[in-house]
């Protein structure tokens, strides 16, 4: 049917992509085109290209016209960038110009497209009135193509070993215009297989695949084209050493964790129970299934809880005892250090393959030395783009259309544009001054003098890390957050601030996000760090947490010495600054040949005085959970050569007065493990007095210890609707009763799953700063020195106030110390390697002396003992 009116009729081009070589999308596939001119009227014309995935003839085919010039057009279509010599004065561009967000690199090529009067619309601004958006290259999994990669690179390793092989007819998945004709290239591989047979000298060509999810079934789509004969893991070692197997074709075994996994005791697998409890289980793949393959596709991705399939020393062992038949290692999961852990970096399209020498324990490129071969590459899918050029297409269609009609006027239409007619459109304005600014040709940013930062993580302590770190101009910071409000309000619109969507959860772009930068710091909450450090590892990339190190983080010490990384922990307030005086101390003590006789810290964070003006004496910035239940956490410290242990029951009745400063009023609670230190700290075990400590103002605990009590921290379901009902139960004491009374609980409801949880929330309601009210961090050290001829106390105490509308006291000691030493690392001021905390004189000492610089100070005074 055609729709078109004797209007005037809409010619539209299509570009020859340049930006790289890869590149090789289309933005209209032939069948759609072919619409447009017989239903619209509408001619297309299209560049000519070499590289295109759907060739010129096929476009000729559906109608439209290969053209050089495109100037005829009034609408021109492409994927990438538009080159400036190449942009057309007055026509109406549709591409990904990368230029809606002010980015500087593009800028020129915006000035240069309002100097030329013409329209621009941005693929990621096709949006519904919601903001979603409605055009984008779809994702695909890439895992077919693994295994016609693996194919591929098997018969060049076979060939480097003396066999010609049917398995050097399979190429890359590049290479194919589509998964039809790969699989059909590889049917015809196997044909040769059948008829022909493989050398005889090769054994039973045994390939294993791992795993029973999307990434073996892809594989097995292509794997099927070949002539097989599959096999279970029982019968792997007796095919082995047959004399009596088939050369006409290969043995497929494809592998579950059944298979492999067994009980460390002897019990047999359990599904249920591996996934629950994986450290209870053991790996016997490098005994029962290793032996005996050549090939191995791996599906199974891989984390730190689970035992490996092959270790490096298995490994070893199996290649000194020349048990090591295996060729090829596919890894679609490329884990790195995973599943296998001789498996260390990600291959490439362009080099898909490296080899190890389990023996030696070392990569090289020689496909005729000894080793395995390891296709790893990390971004296959972008290896057949037909696929994602028809999505991307179907989806842009009914918007061209729109335009072939002469409807630019149309809402999605409208919304995409960025410019026409030389301005800019009011919701773009903003764009202006960063033209002006980055309008001259932006040469790429030299590798050694750019450094790129990902903060993941847009909290409250965030924004005097992103300041202090854009104060070098040669830094980006990006922001990556799952709360974009708030990220760009972080980001004040800086160029060199971007904000990113952040989903820990998704896999892939966190390790894509982490790629695509130098340094990693982790502002997310710190039960995600360890998944962040895998991530880490696996790019080769520094990591920095304002976080205790936990016993999972601490089990990547051994991998980041090994690949040279830091990733450096607990360098905020408490830990980090506490850690940064007190081994000062420590060392200079020792180094004049004192002693410690006793250490006692103590940290809080506050409402400055006069903004302490509620029952509890305390305010939120940030969720109360984790204050509320630290209240009830154990704690051990020793006092006077006398062990403490506190049960969590009773912590908040321990608090006893803190007298710091006489203008104070500070009561302290004891701090989890206090022991654990002395190790940490390198001082004598049987050090009389060591205790870490929480201050509050007085009265604090009496009170939270009586909300305990009455049940505001149960963490059980509450069928409470209000806190009227849930109140009524109980008998408050008269200090409770006028809390109550304060947070207005008759009145509200209980906004919650559970108690605690509702309780929480009201709290962050009620217990808020005011713009005019300013917080405060008070940290005291108290020093029992032993100098031989003389005993001191040496008294170190820190008090920073908050700044209405700007830095909290909170933010400022725990963004800076971490921001000074993520600076550290990227200027190669900080060496040493591993899972760290700045206990050490080369962090710690540069560390108190920028922070000294920052107004992050602390004062001392000596009393003799």
């Amino acid at each position: 049917m055609r729709h078109y009116s004797t209007a005037k009729k809409i010619s539209i081009g299509i570009r020859r992509e340049q930006k790289n070589r890869w590149e090789r999308r289309v933005p209209l596939i032939p069948e759609h085109v072919e619409r447009l001119v017989n239903e619209y009227g509408a001619k297309v014309y299209i560049q000519p290209s070499t590289k295109r995935v759907i060739p010129d003839s096929k476009y000729q085919q559906h109608g439209a016209f290969v053209h050089e010039d495109l100037s005829m057009c009034d609408v021109i279509l492409g994927v990438k960038e538009v080159p400036l010599r190449e942009l057309i004065p007055h026509k109406n561009y549709l591409f990904f110009s990368h230029t809606h967000k002010g980015q500087p690199y593009n800028m020129t090529m915006l000035k240069e497209i309002l100097d030329k009067g013409i329209r621009l619309m941005d693929y990621e601004l096709l949006t519904n009135e919601n903001g979603r958006r409605l055009v984008q290259f779809s994702r695909f999994a890439g895992y077919a193509e693994g295994m016609i990669d693996g194919l591929h690179v098997l018969g060049q390793r076979l060939l480097a070993l003396g066999y010609g092989t049917p398995f050097l007819s399979i190429g890359m998945s590049h290479l194919y215009r589509n998964l039809s004709d790969a699989r059909l290239d590889v049917t015809r591989s196997g044909q040769v297989i059948a008829d022909e047979g493989l050398p005889k000298r090769l054994g039973p060509m045994s390939f294993i695949v791992t795993g029973d999810g999307n990434v073996s079934r892809g594989a097995l789509h292509v794997f099927k084209c070949l002539p097989f004969e599959r096999v279970t893991p029982d019968e792997l070692a007796a095919l082995s050493t047959s004399t009596s197997f088939d050369n006409h074709k290969v043995y497929l075994c494809q592998v579950k964790p059944q298979d492999y996994i067994v009980g460390k005791d002897g019990s047999s697998f359990k599904m249920d129970r591996y996934l629950s409890h994986p450290e209870e289980y053991k790996s016997v793949f490098a005994e029962k299934i290793a032996p005996y393959a050549r090939f191995i596709l791996n599906g199974i991705f891989w984390d730190e809880r689970y035992p490996r399939l092959m270790t490096l020393d298995e490994t070893r062992e199996m290649a000194l005892e020349n048990r090591m038949r295996l060729l090829t290692l596919a890894d679609v999961s490329c884990d790195i250090h995973g599943s296998f852990e001789f498996m260390s970096k990600a291959s490439t399209i362009d080099k898909p393959w490296y080899m190890y020498d389990p023996i030696e324990q070392k990569e090289h490129h020689d496909l005729e030395s000894r080793g395995i071969q390891i296709m790893s590459i990390d971004n296959l899918p972008t290896e057949m783009p037909l696929e994602a050029s028809e999505y991307f297409s179907e989806a842009l269609l009914p918007f061209v259309t729109e335009m072939a009609k002469g409807n630019f006027s149309h809402p999605v239409l409208e919304r995409a544009t960025i410019c026409k007619q030389g301005q800019l459109v009011p919701r773009f304005k903003k764009l202006e001054p960063v033209i002006e600014k980055h309008s001259k040709p932006v040469q790429p940013p030299r590798v050694h003098t750019q450094k790129k930062i990902l903060l993941l993580g847009s909290g409250f302590v965030a924004k005097p890390l992103v300041d202090y770190l854009l104060r070098h101009d040669h830094n980006i910071v990006t922001i990556a957050t799952n709360n974009q409000e708030e990220g760009v309000h972080l980001s004040e619109h800086r160029l060199r601030a971007p904000v990113v969507p952040l989903d820990v959860s998704n896999d892939t772009e966190l390790l894509s996000l982490i790629e695509n930068h130098d340094i990693v710091v982790s502002f997310v909450p710190a039960t995600l760090h360890p998944v962040v450090a895998q991530k880490c590892i696996q790019a080769k990339k520094h990591l920095v947490t304002a976080s205790y190190i936990s016993p999972k983080m601490k089990e990547f010490d051994a991998q980041c010495k090994h690949l040279g990384l830091t990733f450096l922990n607990e360098i905020g307030l408490d830990p980090g600054i506490d850690h940064l005086t007190a081994m000062q101390v420590f060392d200079e003590t020792k180094h004049h040949g004192g002693r410690i006789l006793g250490f006692t810290s103590w940290c809080g964070g506050l409402p400055a005085p006069e903004a302490s003006n509620n029952p509890f004496g305390y305010k939120f910035s940030w969720s109360p959970k984790g204050v509320l239940l630290a209240g009830l956490n154990s704690a051990l410290y020793r006092q006077d050569s006398k062990e403490i242990r506190i049960d969590g029951k009773d912590l908040l009745k321990s608090a006893v007065p803190v007298d710091i400063f006489k203008g104070y009023s500070f009561e302290g609670l004891p701090n989890r493990d206090s022991l654990q230190y002395i190790s940490q700290y390198q001082l004598d075990k049987d050090i009389p007095t060591m205790f870490r400590g929480t201050l509050r103002y007085k009265g604090y605990s009496q009170l939270m210890h009586q909300f305990a009590q009455c049940g505001f921290l149960s963490q059980d379901p509450t069928k409470h609707k209000t806190w009227q009902s849930f109140v009524q139960q109980l008998k408050p004491s008269p200090e409770l009763q006028q809390a109550i009374h304060f947070l207005g609980m008759h009145n509200e409801p209980m906004d919650g799953n559970t108690v605690l949880d509702a309780f929480c929330a009201l709290l962050q309601k009620k217990l808020v700063y005011s713009k005019s009210e300013r917080d405060m961090v008070a940290m005291h050290h108290e020093f029992i020195i032993d100098h031989g001829h003389k005993k001191e106390k040496l008294s170190s105490t820190l008090i920073q106030y908050g700044t209405p509308g700007g830095y909290s006291a909170m933010a400022k000691t725990v963004g800076l110390p971490a921001a000074i030493c993520t600076q550290m690392l990227l200027d190669g001021d900080i060496k040493r390697t591993g899972v760290l905390a700045p206990m050490t004189r080369d962090i710690y000492e540069p560390t108190i002396k920028k922070l000294a610089k920052e107004g992050i100070q602390f004062i001392e005074t000596k009393t003799l003992l």
